[in-house]
């Protein structure tokens, strides 16, 4: 029998275990950190060049599925050093796959800043 409220509250307990995974990941990780820092510049240049609602959509997607990649990245590589902290040829595969995802995601969003800034860089006065 779920107590009533119960629900909300430990869906609320989740969000907060959500949000410091999320803050841990920002303070100890370079790679989010790097990664955060290019979304700020991104988002102040949004509100710079005025983009569009649509290119907004698509910049916080891609902001999103970066991060996402590398705090999952993170994770992966965390839990492999745990399982086998020394040197093995088959955790090195499995780091190496993971950090190639992020990869993916990266030149994702790479592709979707040049579609959404090209124009507007290409119109600006020198």
């Amino acid at each position: 029998m779920i107590k009533e409220g119960g629900f909300v509250r430990n869906r609320l307990r989740s969000f907060k275990f959500a949000f410091k995974g999320a803050w841990s990941l920002i303070r100890r990780e370079p790679s989010v950190q790097v990664q955060t820092g290019i979304a700020v510049i991104v988002t102040v240049a949004g509100f710079y060049f005025k983009i569009t609602r649509m290119e907004w959509m698509f910049q916080v997607l891609a902001m999103g599925l970066v991060l996402a990649a590398e705090g999952l990245n993170t994770a992966i590589e965390k839990i492999a050093d745990f399982i086998h902290p020394e040197f093995h040829i088959k955790i090195g595969v499995i780091k190496d796959v993971s950090a190639g995802a992020v990869t993916f995601a990266a030149i994702a969003a790479f592709i979707i800043g040049v579609l959404i800034y090209w124009p507007y860089i290409a119109e600006l006065q020198f």
